[in-house]
């Protein structure tokens, strides 16, 4: 959710996208480890587990089941299948209104191979999400998906109004996008895929300011601005936007990535703001995983010392 200057960054997210590094990194007991900094958890038991913990701590969750990229009908159908078995789940845990969330990828509902796929894929999701009272967000991807997931989010806004979806500041489109889609629920990233200067920001001051100026577009708007960011300068400028726009702490959210920042997620809960965590499990953790360890110097170098203090 964040972009941050990080020299190792291209290589790490173009190792993100190779599955010969993914099979190999897959197979090493210490990166396994350290997935679980960032990852819930491989099952679904598991995801279960650490939302539970985050709501007694007064947070909420939004749950993503990792996979993105498919080709294959029948692995887009058994993540259809995870969800409704984790909306399932999520009937037993008696938590407030508005704190569950499942997060989903369209490229892991088949957008790759057939839009109509992916669009009757997450229709079946959001009706059983519906009918269990939890929220949907659509997430974002690269650039190329962009134009399709947001034709396939109007459509199923038809349907299900509240549906939410993910813009990414990195992008040169998204102040625009900002001001079409400013009445709904979006969460606001700045984003973290591998983007040509052609349609992306490149530097780090370049998408924290169009990160601002986005933000306040959506808390100008008539919707439900998701402040997706780890960063200190964002944070503080959600809550200034939004008292400039005379918005109660009920009309937007913080979100922010498991892992990442625990006392920072606490400590804004405490002072009653809501915070939403993003929790992703599942065993297709590599691509996720990279992409952490591409934002943020300080994730990389975890990783490196850890992987040094062990041989």
């Amino acid at each position: 959710m964040t972009v941050l200057t990080n020299p190792m960054r291209p290589a790490l997210l173009a190792a993100a996208r190779s599955p010969r590094i993914g099979a190999t990194m897959s197979k090493m007991c210490v990166t396994r480890q350290l997935v679980e900094r960032f990852v819930a958890g491989e099952t679904e038991p598991d995801a279960v587990a650490a939302v539970r913990g985050l709501l007694e701590s007064g947070r909420f969750v939004s749950v993503d089941y990792l996979g993105e990229g498919t080709t294959d009908a029948g692995r887009a159908a058994a993540t259809v299948d995870a969800y409704l078995s984790l909306l399932q789940a999520y009937s037993l845990l008696n938590a407030r209104p508005r704190s569950l969330e499942v997060s989903m990828k369209l490229s892991a509902l088949g957008q790759g191979i057939d839009r109509s796929l992916a669009l009757a894929n997450a229709r079946v999701v959001c009706r059983a999400a519906e009918r269990a009272g939890v929220w949907v967000t659509i997430d974002a991807e690269d650039h190329t998906t962009t134009d399709s997931t947001l034709s396939i989010v109007r459509e199923l806004r038809e349907e299900f109004p509240n549906l939410g979806t993910v813009l990414q500041a990195y992008l040169r489109r998204t102040e625009d996008d900002c001001k079409t889609l400013s009445g709904s629920r979006i969460r606001l990233c700045k984003g973290a895929y591998n983007e040509p200067a052609s349609v992306a920001f490149q530097k780090p001051a370049e998408v924290s300011a169009s990160y601002l100026r986005c933000l306040k577009v959506l808390m100008e708007g008539d919707g439900y601005p998701m402040v997706a960011s780890h960063d200190p300068e964002m944070i503080d400028a959600a809550d200034r936007f939004a008292s400039e726009a005379g918005r109660d702490v009920g009309s937007y959210e913080y979100q922010m990535l498991y892992g990442i920042r625990d006392a920072e997620q606490a400590r804004l809960a405490a002072e009653g703001k809501q915070v939403r965590v993003y929790v992703p499990y599942g065993d297709q953790w590599y691509g996720y995983f990279m992409r952490r360890l591409a934002e943020r110097p300080a994730n990389l170098m975890f990783f490196v010392r850890s992987l040094v203090s062990r041989q």
